[in-house]
C-alpha cells in the first residue's frame, strides 16, 4: 500500500494563502484534495469549521464542497465549461451552488471587464484560470483551493494568476495553494513545506 500522507497535522485560518510547497510527489496535491473532501483519509480527523467531515455522507460532502469549497486546477480549460460563455460559467458557478450573481461585477473584480459574451478560448490561460477564481466566487465558496495553478501559463499570465490570489486574500478568503513556483510561495501569509508525504514546518510570515 502507497501512503501518500504521513502524520500531518495543521490547522489553517479563516483567512489569507497558505501555501503548500515541496518538490513533485511531496504529497502538496493529495492534501489538498484531502483539504477538498475530494479524498477521505485512511486515518485521522479532518474538521471543517468545527465540524468533523469523516462521519458525513457522501451528499453531505458533495454540499460542502459545492457551497464552500472551490477547487482550481493547473490547467485552465479543467476548470471551465467551454461550451458556454464567461459570463454564462459564472451563471452556471453560482447555480450550482443555488446562487445566482451578477457576472460583470465579478468580471470587473477580476480585471475581465467585458467579456462577458467571450467565448472561453477568447481568453489568455492567465484570464481562463482568473475566471476559475471567478467561478469559486460565484458560487460563494469561502475557501478557495488551487492545485499548481501557474505552472501551466506563461509569466505574463501567471502574473494575473498572483493578483487575483492577492485579491482574494485581502478580501479575507481561506486561499489554499499546492504550488513550487518561488514566486507564489513568496505570496504565502503561510506556507506549509512537505517532503515525502511529511509535514516538515509551517513558516508564518
Amino acid at each position: 500500500m502507497v501512503t501518500g500522507l504521513h502524520e500531518v497535522t495543521l490547522d489553517v485560518p479563516r483567512a489569507g494563502i497558505t501555501v503548500f510547497a515541496g518538490p513533485s510527489g511531496s504529497g502538496k496535491s493529495t492534501l489538498l484534495r484531502v483539504l477538498g473532501l475530494f479524498e477521505r483519509p485512511a486515518r485521522g480527523v479532518l474538521r471543517f469549521d468545527g465540524v468533523d467531515t469523516g462521519p458525513l455522507r457522501h451528499s453531505a460532502r458533495r454540499a460542502l464542497r459545492r457551497e464552500q469549497l472551490g477547487l482550481v486546477f493547473q490547467n485552465p480549460v479543467e476548470n471551465l465549461l467551454d461550451y458556454l460563455s464567461v459570463g454564462d460559467n459564472l451563471r452556471a458557478a453560482a447555480q450550482s451552488a443555488r446562487r445566482t450573481c451578477e457576472p460583470e461585477e465579478i468580471l470587473a473584480q477580476l480585471g475581465l471587464g467585458g467579456t462577458g459574451d467571450w467565448p472561453i478560448s477568447a481568453l489568455s490561460g492567465g484570464q481562463q484560470q482568473r475566471l476559475a477564481f471567478g467561478c469559486a466566487l460565484a458560487r460563494g465558496s469561502s475557501v478557495i483551493l488551487a492545485d499548481e495553478p501557474t505552472s501551466q501559463l506563461d509569466e505574463a499570465s501567471a502574473d494575473l494568476v498572483l493578483d487575483t490570489l492577492r485579491y482574494l486574500a485581502e478580501r479575507e478568503f481561506a486561499v489554499l495553494v499546492a504550488s513550487h513556483d518561488d514566486r507564489l510561495v513568496a505570496l504565502g501569509d503561510r506556507v506549509a513545506r512537505l517532503r515525502d508525504g511529511r509535514l516538515e514546518g509551517i513558516e508564518r510570515r
